[in-house]
């Protein structure tokens, strides 16, 4: 198993930037794929973005493409979210996930370990 503990949110004005961190701890870290979800009230879960246990490849939802970029750093078991140009639409929870398929996946039903979420406020 893996544990995940995000942290780095926060309230920020538009086209300001943050950068999420997602520490994990437990079974080693390259064995896993890892990925950023966001939710916001009453809806669900949405994608955000993806990277491989290798790190060779990247994914992102459409609207956070250009501005989003997720990383990762295997000397500190960390994935990062680093966040600029954002939009008041960008307000939501983040959670860091994680799994061990052999493959990348956009749906949240396909992660196996989750963070507790950190809130990401922009303001207007």
């Amino acid at each position: 198993q893996v544990q995940l503990v995000e942290s780095g949110g926060g309230l920020v004005q538009a086209g300001g930037s943050l950068r999420l961190s997602c520490a994990a701890s437990g079974r080693t870290f390259s064995t896993y794929n890892m990925a950023w979800f966001r939710q916001t009230p009453g809806k669900e879960r949405e994608f955000v973005a993806a990277i491989t246990r290798s790190g060779s490849n990247t994914y992102y939802l459409d609207s956070v493409k250009g501005r989003f970029t997720i990383s990762r750093d295997y000397a500190k078991n960390t994935v990062f979210l680093q966040m600029n140009s954002l939009k008041p639409e960008d307000t939501a929870v983040y959670f860091c996930a994680a799994n061990d398929l052999l493959y990348t996946t956009r749906s949240s039903a396909q992660y196996d370990y989750w963070g507790q979420g950190t809130q990401v406020t922009v303001s207007s």
